[in-house]
């Protein structure tokens, strides 16, 4: 079972589906780049609309009899047994004309897909900008911001590098704290790289057409094309938290290289996993759909083994 239907849940259902698996995708309908109007950084897929894409990978798995997507959102899941061959239970709560309806679901192996939920700032306005004018990956929507000026809203000490990330593209970088003070690093590196710090309280932020106008205590105000946060990010489901899976600091899921969880038979795949090696969970939609990739092998590789196993078992030893 896969539980997610974003770009890592779909393209897992497809790899799977191509291997012959019965898959059901359990896809309850919330997605963290819903804000977006569109993805970038995805090879022929640059400027789509999220939605677009999830309608395309659906279309794309009807083609596999053994894929069934479900709209439903998936509550809780448990070890059907103390086996790893009894698999697991999923409670389902179904959406639509019947939400409300629980059932519960048996599968082999889970295959969690499920994302990161985006925990803003307290600032007034930033959630209405969040997704357009307000964003969080300079790789995604910093080009979009191209010649104008670009303000970074906190005080944390990945400032200095974002601040690099976006100096190519931005006419003016003004780092807004809100009150808070800046590590003595990171205040060092910023004045280094030219970059103003505004120290005020920002009181809200309002959108100005195609730019944002930040308030501030005492003013003036400072006017951008668009602002760059670091959000807190913690997982947009509770399946981690029930399975008892090893965690990483950053939020996400810890992993191996393919996506296969500290508990066996389950497997985490796109930005709610966190392979430890790499410095942080992919914020992209390719990465993720490719961790979806890997997650999947990994998966239909387990139930291999288990086969295999299970004939080892039964051959009789030699007289």
């Amino acid at each position: 079972m896969v539980l997610g239907g974003g770009p890592a849940g779909l393209q897992a259902a497809l790899t799977l589906g191509r291997s012959h698996r019965r898959v059901l995708v359990v896809d309850g309908g919330h997605y963290r780049n819903d804000p977006a109007a569109h993805l970038h950084n995805f090879l022929t897929r640059d400027g789509t609309p999220p939605a677009e894409l999830r309608a395309i990978g659906r279309a794309e798995l009807a083609a596999y009899a053994g894929v069934e997507v479900r709209e439903a959102r998936a509550s809780a899941v448990e070890a059907a047994g103390d086996d790893l061959a009894d698999g697991f239970v999923v409670t389902l709560e179904v959406t639509g004309e019947r939400a409300g309806a629980g059932q519960r679901v048996r599968a082999r192996r889970v295959l969690l897909a499920t994302g990161l939920r985006d925990v803003l700032p307290a600032v007034a306005g930033l959630e209405d900008l969040w997704g357009d004018l307000a964003a969080h990956c300079p790789y995604c929507h910093g080009h979009e911001l191209s010649g104008r000026a670009v303000a970074l809203l906190g005080s944390h000490d990945h400032l200095p590098r974002i601040a690099v990330l976006l100096e190519r593209t931005a006419s003016r970088l003004v780092v807004l704290t809100d009150g808070a003070s800046l590590p003595e690093a990171t205040a060092a590196a910023l004045a280094g790289l030219g970059v103003a710090v505004r120290s005020e309280p920002v009181t809200a932020l309002h959108r100005t057409g195609d730019g944002v106008r930040a308030e501030l205590v005492g003013g003036p105000d400072e006017e951008v094309g668009g602002i760059f946060v670091a959000p807190v990010l913690e997982q947009a489901a509770p399946f981690a938290a029930q399975l008892g899976l090893e965690v990483l600091a950053s939020g996400g899921v810890r992993v191996d290289a393919m996506g296969r969880t500290s508990r066996p038979g389950v497997f985490a795949a796109g930005d709610l996993a966190h392979v430890a090696e790499l410095p942080m969970a992919p914020a992209s939609v390719l990465v993720s759909a490719a961790a979806g990739q890997l997650a999947a092998a990994a998966a239909d590789a387990d139930l291999v083994a288990e086969r295999l196993a299970g004939l080892t078992r039964r051959v009789p030893a030699p007289a």
